[in-house]
């Protein structure tokens, strides 16, 4: 890909504000009620295939938790280095986010049940993990499955193809430029399809077009994405 497209390859940070509910509205408007107090629900386990969204939701939480001075952390089981010290350190937290829990070890599963129990019986903190497949599905310790199935189970669909392309021509409404149903298409085909890459994408092109003054057409696109020399 040209320079361009790789100088802005960081999405915009996750919120609630900035995600696309497509069929997951009912999760949407739980974490929205959780947050704001008007549901009293702990543990909340998120799972579904890559790109749809998981870790959006989890790093949104966060943000908004920190936002209003709480204290919040976000894991990434599949990044994170000496993942048991980081539980380990866990005390008192009001919102604890864990992404990818399918990449633990043996040990760091200890870790995670360990944590589990310790929020149960210590405080009233909200506990939200993410994994690719529903808890019984998981190759994990049962106890941890167990304990991952305590509080709500939400599967995280991915938007259809029409709901991305709504999502994109709304983000190109946002930054003020029109963007064709042609390209819409051809992005679909041509690039990775999860929502924060098309948008990373949308973001280039229309600097692309804002720095040669040209319409956004598929030539275009088709320049942005040739790679660089």
């Amino acid at each position: 890909m040209k320079q361009l497209l790789l100088d802005i390859a960081h999405p915009s940070p996750p919120t609630l504000d900035n995600f696309v509910p497509g069929r997951n509205l009912e999760l949407f408007q739980t974490l929205e009620s959780v947050l704001r107090g008007k549901e009293q629900e702990r543990f909340i386990y998120l799972w579904g295939g890559k790109g749809c969204g998981k870790s959006h939701l989890l790093q949104a939480v966060v943000e908004i938790c920190t936002r209003n001075k709480l204290d919040a952390v976000y894991i990434n089981c599949g990044i994170t280095h000496n993942i048991n010290a980081e539980f380990s350190a866990i005390s008192e937290i009001d919102c604890l986010t864990i992404d990818d829990v399918d990449h633990l070890d043996a040990s760091a599963q200890i870790g995670l049940f360990n944590l589990y129990n310790h929020i149960r019986d210590e405080n009233q903190s909200l506990m939200m993990v993410s994994g690719s497949a529903a808890p019984s599905q998981l190759n994990l310790r049962k106890d941890l499955v167990t304990r991952l199935g305590w509080g709500l189970v939400y599967q995280v669909h991915e938007l259809s193809d029409d709901e991305k392309i709504q999502a994109m021509k709304n983000h190109a409404t946002s930054r003020g430029f029109e963007l064709p149903q042609d390209v819409c298409n051809y992005l679909l085909r041509h690039v990775q399809r999860d929502l924060p890459s098309l948008m990373v994408t949308l973001d280039a092109l229309d600097l692309h077009s804002l720095r040669d003054q040209r319409p956004i057409t598929i030539p275009m696109l088709r320049e942005l994405l040739l790679p660089t020399s």
